[in-house]
């Protein structure tokens, strides 16, 4: 039997991928330490796998020997990594932890999962170091990047997979693929089965995970819905694809559109929108959001004779403030109920554990937010998996978690290429088929 730990658990969604993967190669796994500090998401855990994880990793001294090392661990700042040239000390930071249990009982193998962004942190001292730490553990390594939307989940996520083997190189088919790089990109040319030919197409698109009927204390309010309305008409199914934001243009809608603060004119709105569109020109300056500009910056894109009347009554209403003669866009982005409408054709942008509890769609007309089983599925957890009770956090940690298919098949094509090396259907005879 294949002895894991699963550190920085969450909920579980590394060990759900891999007792999968485990599963699949015929190989029997035990847990026999799961470590997560949040409360809340150890209740969930522990609904799902019945055992409460132990709490914070560094108090935990003792272990039972393992084989396999899980750890979805979160990228702290190395307060050494810089020093000699990016060859620090990793105390003080989580990975030490991780460092400390793997120089102690030497597993066999491990997997760990990061933000794509670690590979370069500090340009790339911190990647380096970490991978320099497990090298004089003796392991070596195999890094992969890959994008959840290639794997059949309906999530633009792209995450950092480091896999491992105690004096060995691990084989793997997989290869580093960042996938479509937006929503509009997966819906032109991705929308077919994922490219790699061992995975399995579960979910592809946003549309195929929307339950039916949903209750309706997740639609949005009647105001907010009327404000909706009173910009895109009759079909709100226009508003696939939207995102709510002051300070991008595209398709977006503003505050000052939907008269969040007050109705705005059709000049006052114009002028917003080309202060969105213009203020990030180069030729203004290299800054980008939180530009000011001059009056006279200002009247090279509005040329209108009202400028000065439209400019007093977008600062009386709130949507524009002046500082010492340079206006800027007042932003009130976290005042939207929904901050992005998904289109049910393509794929959602990646969940946050802060706002995945504002992504909407457009169902039967009706604008809504995704509910927590919506969420779930955008991370490919099964409609087994029980969430926590209560919505906010539900949607928090669903946003810190896996996307489980994903991992499920890094693992499972792990062990298809180095079982041999890893010695354990010897060690742990293969199970009867």
């Amino acid at each position: 039997m294949i002895k894991y730990i699963d550190l920085f658990a969450g909920i579980g969604g590394i060990r759900l991928g891999a007792v999968q993967a485990l599963e699949k190669m015929q190989l029997h796994s035990k847990c026999v330490l799961s470590s997560e500090i949040d409360e809340k998401a150890c209740e969930t855990y522990g609904l799902n796998f019945g055992e409460k994880p132990q709490g914070d990793i560094k108090k935990i001294t003792e272990i039972t020997p393992f084989d396999f090392l899980l750890a979805g661990f979160p990228c702290q700042p190395f307060s050494y990594a810089g020093k000699r040239r990016g060859f620090g000390d990793t105390r003080g930071t989580l990975f030490f932890e991780i460092e400390r249990i793997l120089e102690k009982y030497r597993p066999k193998a491990f997997l760990l999962e990061n933000v794509r962004g670690l590979r370069t942190h500090d340009h790339g001292r911190t990647f380096e170091t970490i991978m320099l730490k497990l090298h004089n553990l003796g392991y070596g390594t195999s890094e992969l990047i890959l994008n959840s939307s290639d794997f059949g989940v309906p999530q633009n996520r792209v995450r950092l997979y480091i896999l491992g083997i105690y004096g060995a190189t691990p084989a793997m088919n997989l290869m580093t693929n960042l996938g479509a790089v937006d929503s509009h990109k997966y819906k032109s040319t991705y929308q077919q089965l994922s490219i790699f030919d061992n995975a399995q197409k579960r979910v592809c698109t946003v549309g195929e995970i929307l339950e039916p009927v949903v209750p309706e204390k997740y639609f949005c309010s009647p105001e907010f819905t009327e404000q909706l309305h009173s910009v895109m008409g009759d079909d709100l199914s226009k508003l696939h694809g939207y995102r709510l934001i002051d300070y991008r243009g595209g398709q977006s809608l503003h505050s000052w559109e939907l008269g969040k603060k007050g109705r705005c004119t059709s000049s006052e709105i114009e002028f917003m929108n080309l202060l969105i569109q213009n203020r990030r020109k180069h030729n203004f300056g290299t800054q980008q959001d939180g530009k000011k500009l001059t009056l006279s910056q200002i009247k090279t894109f509005y040329k209108d004779d009202d400028i000065m009347g439209v400019i007093t009554s977008l600062i009386e209403k709130g949507y524009l403030k002046e500082e010492d003669g340079r206006y800027n866009p007042v932003c009130g982005n976290m005042s939207f109920e929904v901050f992005k409408f998904l289109d049910p054709d393509s794929v959602s942008i990646t969940l946050t554990s802060s706002d995945a509890n504002r992504l909407g769609v457009v169902q039967n007309n009706i604008p809504r937010r995704i509910t927590p089983r919506e969420c779930a599925r955008l991370q490919g957890f099964p409609d087994t998996f029980i969430l926590n009770p209560i919505d906010g956090l539900a949607y928090k940690q669903l946003g810190n978690s896996v996307s489980v298919p994903v991992v499920e098949l890094v693992i499972y094509d792990f062990l298809k290429n180095n079982i041999d090396v890893l010695g354990w259907t010897e060690k742990y005879p293969v199970a009867a088929s």
